[in-house]
C-alpha cells in the first residue's frame, strides 16, 4: 500500500474472538487493504476453526500470545459483552490500536477508565457505530448542519427485531453475565441514539425509560435483560423526542428507522432501505436517492459504487474501518469517526435509561458535547509507535 506516494508495509491486524462479527470485520479489513494476521478464541481449536473458516491469519493459543506478536497493528475485540473491558484494556496497554464491539463496556466505570487509557496511550480506540456511514445518514446531517431543516422540533426513532420473538429463541445475549445487565437498549438502542446525536450535533439531555421482559424464562433459565425498551427524551437545544427498541417485534429483521422534523424539513432514514432519505416539507416531499453526483461531498465520500448500485450494512463496515486505519496510519481521524468516547457515551445512556426503568421519573444525562474526539494526547501513528 502507498502512503503519500511512497510504499508502505501494510497494517496488519489481530482478532480476539471468531463468531460472526469476526466475519463482519475480517471482510472490512480486507476491504480497506490489511492483512488478517492472526487470531484468538476461548480455545486454540476454535482459534484455528476460526483462522481457517473466515480467512483471519494464524491462530493463537491465547490472547496473551495474540498481543505480544509486535507485528500486530490493531486488535479487533469480537467477543461477548462483559470481556471487552479485560481484552481492550490489554490491547491497549501493549502498545495496539483497537476497535471494540460495543457496548464499550457494562458500566459507566468500565467506559471511563477504558478512555482515559486509551487518551494516556495515544492510540486510535474506536467503537463501530457503523450506521453512521451510510451515505444517506451523512446528508441528513449535512442538511441539519446547513440549516435545511430549520429548528429541530422532534425526533421518533425504533430500532425494531424479531430474532428473539419466540421463549425457545436463545442467544448468548440473554444471559447478563456475557452481555451484561442491559439487552435491547445496550445492544440496538445504544446504535439508534448515536446516529439521532451524530445527525443533529446535539445531546440527549434527560429522558425517561420503560423496560420489559417478553419471557421470564429462555433455555430453561431466568431471563433478567429486557426485550422491549419505550423511551421519552429531550436534548440540549430543547428538541423532544421518543424512542422504541424491541428484539420481538414479528416481522422486523433490523429495523432502525427516525424521523427528525424541525421547522423547514423533516427528514426520514430507515436502515432497511438505506439507499434514500425522505424529505418531508409543507408544500411536497422528496425522496432523494444516493448518487455521489448529487450529495452533500461528506456524503458523497462513503459511497463506494455508483448511484443505482444498492450498498449497504457491510459497505457501512468497510467505510468505518477503513477510517480507523487511515487513523492509525495518519495520526488523524476522520469526521465522524466513533472512538472510545462515543462508547462512553452509549453507557452513560444505558445507565440512565436502567435509573429510569428501575426508579422511575426522570434521568438526567451527563452533557458531553458532540464532536470530541476523546483523545487529550496526540494520537501515535504506526511510525510513531515504531
Amino acid at each position: 500500500m502507498k502512503e503519500n506516494g511512497i510504499d508502505v508495509e501494510p497494517l496488519r491486524a489481530g482478532f480476539i474472538g471468531g463468531g460472526f462479527m469476526a466475519a463482519v470485520h475480517g471482510r472490512a479489513v480486507r476491504a480497506a487493504g490489511v492483512i488478517p494476521a492472526g487470531v484468538a478464541s476461548s480455545t486454540l481449536e476454535g482459534a484455528l476453526r476460526a483462522g481457517s473458516r473466515l480467512g483471519l491469519g494464524r491462530a493463537y493459543s491465547s490472547v496473551e500470545l495474540l498481543l505480544d506478536d509486535e507485528s500486530i497493528d490493531v486488535v479487533h475485540i469480537c467477543t461477548p459483552n462483559v470481556t471487552h473491558v479485560e481484552f481492550a484494556a490489554a490491547a491497549l496497554r501493549a502498545g495496539k490500536h483497537v476497535i471494540c464491539e460495543k457496548p464499550l463496556a457494562t458500566s459507566v466505570e468500565d467506559a471511563e477508565m477504558l478512555t482515559g487509557l486509551a487518551n494516556a496511550m495515544g492510540l486510535t480506540a474506536a467503537v463501530p457505530f457503523i450506521y453512521r456511514f451510510h451515505p444517506m445518514v451523512r446528508e441528513a446531517r449535512a442538511r441539519v448542519r446547513r440549516g435545511q431543516v430549520g429548528r429541530v422540533l422532534t425526533v421518533q426513532g425504533s430500532f425494531l427485531q424479531d430474532w428473539l420473538l419466540s421463549s425457545d429463541d436463545d442467544n448468548w445475549r440473554v444471559d447478563e453475565t456475557l452481555g451484561g445487565p442491559s439487552r435491547a437498549f445496550a445492544d440496538i438502542g445504544s446504535h439508534l441514539c448515536d446516529l439521532i446525536e451524530f445527525i443533529l450535533d446535539d445531546r440527549i439531555s434527560r429522558l425517561t425509560a420503560l423496560t420489559r421482559t417478553a419471557f421470564s424464562q429462555r433455555g430453561g433459565r431466568d431471563v433478567r435483560t429486557e426485550d422491549i425498551v419505550s423511551v421519552v427524551f429531550e436534548t440540549l437545544a430543547g428538541a423532544v423526542g421518543t424512542l422504541l427498541i424491541s428484539q420481538v417485534a414479528p416481522g422486523r429483521k433490523n429495523r432502525l428507522a427516525l424521523e427528525i422534523s424541525g421547522t423547514a424539513e423533516t427528514l426520514g432514514f430507515d436502515q432497511e432501505q438505506p439507499e434514500v432519505l425522505w424529505v418531508g416539507r409543507r408544500s411536497g416531499s422528496q425522496l432523494l436517492v444516493r448518487d455521489p453526483d448529487t450529495l452533500d461531498p461528506s456524503a458523497a465520500r462513503y459511497c463506494s459504487v455508483p448511484a443505482g448500485h444498492p450498498q449497504g450494512y457491510q459497505d457501512a463496515f468497510n467505510s468505518f474501518t477503513s477510517d480507523v486505519y487511515f487513523a492509525v496510519a495518519t495520526g488523524t481521524a476522520p469526521d465522524g469517526l466513533p472512538l472510545f468516547v462515543d462508547g462512553l457515551r452509549a453507557a452513560r445512556l444505558t445507565s440512565a435509561v436502567q435509573r429510569s426503568a428501575r426508579e422511575g421519573g426522570w434521568q438526567d444525562v451527563s452533557p458531553h458535547r458532540p464532536g470530541s474526539t476523546g483523545h487529550k494526547t496526540p494520537v501515535l501513528t504506526l511510525k510513531e509507535r515504531q
